[in-house]
């Protein structure tokens, strides 16, 4: 790890403690506890593992870099002063993390307990909600290194993310109802599930990187396509993946009936899996031998090769936006990496 990628990371716990700290009073240290636990720092289990690998505020922070066109030794870029929007998009994804663990069922985030099964489902909702809103008191201190207009702005794609997460959950739980969907159902939601978000803070970098609207959105652009590649894995994890790297079920989404587009394309072969999909609900007896059948239908492959593309649009779009100095290097290897993540 560079030394660049060690004091970003650095600069991110501490503004992140920083902002969750806003509940450290008398009367609610538990809610604080249980936001402290959920983001990794305490608790069983706490430490870089239960905490991820910050991939969102990462990106807000290269990226404003890159679009500076400074370069960290050769210039004072204030890369400091961009913390409070990379915070805030750590929040709002933590946000959406408490609340999919809740509607999936899930017990267990990056190998722990999950926020609900320790505190139950309301004080859970309670704490999503307070990340929530804690994001956006965040993004609030950029004004104290930007002007008033450029602080709104930003306000707004945060917020317009904040919608589109909304927006593809919606599609993704209403998806677990629908018994005819097709692949084509499949990209509205996860551009709303992930790709908003990354792309969100790609084009929040570029903005407080200064750079000009056609850079902005090439920027913006390949946050999305990086999203879509990320979502795909993330897809291919969920039925595949090692639980013990993932620290995730990977019963959950079969079990669950998540139209992922692994199960979308297993259905539209109408072989044996669909047939057994159709019979009712997956029993978790079956899902290592339906995953291996999915796989042999083509699932995995087809997926995979998706993956692929969607990571090739979000390089080409990188490239055409020029991302300069060493931030830029670390943009290109952070997304060529996100295509190979085993969690």
């Amino acid at each position: 790890m560079t030394d660049l990628m060690k004091s970003f990371l650095t600069g991110i716990e501490s503004e992140l403690q920083k902002q969750v700290s806003r509940l450290d009073a008398p009367r609610t240290k538990e809610y604080l506890e249980m936001l402290t636990y959920h983001m990794g720092w305490t608790g069983e289990g706490a430490g870089p593992e239960a905490t991820g690998k910050r991939v969102r505020p990462l990106l807000v922070l290269l990226t404003a870099m890159a679009a500076s066109g400074e370069d960290q030794q050769t210039s004072q870029f204030n890369w400091q002063a961009v913390l409070p929007a990379a915070a805030a998009v750590e929040l709002l994804h933590n946000f959406s993390l408490v609340h999919d663990d809740i509607q999936d069922h899930s017990d267990k985030r990056r190998g722990r307990p999950t926020l609900w099964v320790k505190w139950g489902m309301p004080q859970a909702i309670n704490a999503g909600d307070g990340l929530f809103v804690i994001s956006n008191l965040s993004l609030l201190d950029l004004a104290e290194n930007y002007p008033a207009e450029t602080v709104v702005k930003a306000a707004t794609i945060l917020q317009n993310a904040a919608l589109e997460l909304t927006r593809g959950q919606y599609l993704d739980i209403s998806y677990e109802k629908r018994a005819s969907l097709g692949a084509e159902d499949y990209w509205p939601m996860i551009s709303g599930k992930t790709a908003a978000l990354l792309s969100a803070c790609c084009d929040l970098g570029a903005l407080l990187g200064g750079a000009d609207e056609a850079t902005q959105e090439a920027y913006r652009s390949f946050g999305h396509f990086l999203g879509l590649a990320f979502q795909l894995q993330d897809d291919i994890l969920g039925i595949w993946g090692n639980e013990v790297v993932t620290g995730k079920s990977t019963a959950s989404d079969l079990v669950e009936g998540k139209k992922s587009l692994p199960v979308l394309i297993g259905l539209e072969k109408k072989g044996r899996f669909a047939a057994r999909w159709a019979g009712g609900p997956i029993q978790l007896s079956e899902v290592e031998e339906l995953a291996k059948l999915l796989a042999s239908e083509g699932g995995y492959a087809q997926t995979q090769e998706m993956a692929k593309q969607m990571t090739d649009m979000a390089i080409n779009n990188l490239r055409t936006a020029s991302p300069q100095g060493q931030a830029g290097e670390l943009l290109l290897n952070l997304a060529n990496k996100l295509l190979r993540r085993e969690a």
